[in-house]
């Protein structure tokens, strides 16, 4: 997948709540050939600190206009520093990167938690431009942090949702919802992207139901292209707890199916006698 160093133009920011914007850039290089899933990088000053660009999920393409735009929150120095730009102020943005979320479900089903849910809005469309059903179930704190239901509700045709303090939807985690909505047989592959405790947990969830779930791995990073090795995730490698493998959330591979394989006993202690050929960072 190509990559590009381009210098963007700011469009326009929306406020989407009191601590949440979204940007529309221009930046046709990037606009044609990002999929959902993926990912930019970009530098929001010119100034040496903050020293490293800061990654956000693409949210949306126009491939026409040769547009995109990122959904973030201000939460710190860099956010804060984008939070000021303005219409025609430029921003130096590296990407597509990572690898992207493989769309062969017939019956998808989102889960998104937090700024999660940016990334999901762009895969929203993919399925919504491919003619098939989509439902949605995301969940949050609380309904001041649901202003997600605006953007998906003219995508989605459910949007089922959880809040921690009951304010919206059902009381709870995704988790309170997503066995009840599995056992329905309406979906054939969950995708999933949100804090990594969640992830794992839906992950877990889908295994047991035997129904297939991928998800969008996020992490801090320096160079976004997989030469500092900043961020690494540790996973499983043929369901065996003892055997992991590094993976680099930049490069091909950082969208993961969860589904475990079946081994055999024989398999695992081939893959221990082996284990140092899986224990060490992998793309």
């Amino acid at each position: 997948m190509p990559k590009t160093i381009t210098n963007a133009t700011v469009i326009g920011q929306r406020v989407l709540n009191a601590t949440t914007k979204l940007i529309e850039v221009y930046a046709p290089e990037i606009a044609k050939t990002a999929v959902p899933g993926q990912f930019v990088n970009v530098q929001v000053c010119k100034n040496t600190a903050p020293l490293l660009r800061r990654p956000f999920g693409v949210a949306g393409v126009n491939a026409d206009n040769g547009t995109f735009i990122m959904i973030y929150r201000i939460i710190g120095e860099a956010t804060h520093i984008l939070a000021e730009v303005c219409s025609g102020d430029k921003l130096s943005i590296v990407g597509p990167l990572g690898h992207g979320f493989a769309m062969e479900a017939e019956r998808p089903l989102l889960v998104g938690g937090g700024l999660g849910l940016a990334p999901l809005l762009y895969l929203a469309e993919g399925f919504c431009a491919q003619n098939k059903p989509i439902e949605i179930l995301m969940g949050g704190r609380s309904e001041e942090e649901l202003f997600w239901t605006d953007l998906y509700e003219d995508i989605c045709q459910n949007i089922h949702i959880t809040t921690d303090d009951g304010s919206c939807g059902v009381q709870g985690t995704v988790i309170a919802l997503l066995p009840q909505l599995l056992d329905s047989g309406k979906y054939d592959c969950v995708y999933v992207c949100g804090p990594v405790p969640m992830m794992k947990a839906v992950a877990e969830v889908a295994a047991e139901k035997n129904i297939k779930c991928q998800v969008s791995l996020e992490k801090y990073m320096a160079c976004g292209l997989g030469a500092c090795y900043a961020s690494v995730h540790r996973h499983l490698v043929f369901g065996f707890s003892e055997i992991a493998c590094h993976m680099r959330r930049c490069v091909p591979g950082g969208n993961v199916d969860c589904l475990p394989r079946r081994t055999s006993p024989a398999d695992g202690e081939r893959i221990r006698r082996n284990r140092k050929h899986y224990d060490h960072p992998r793309s």
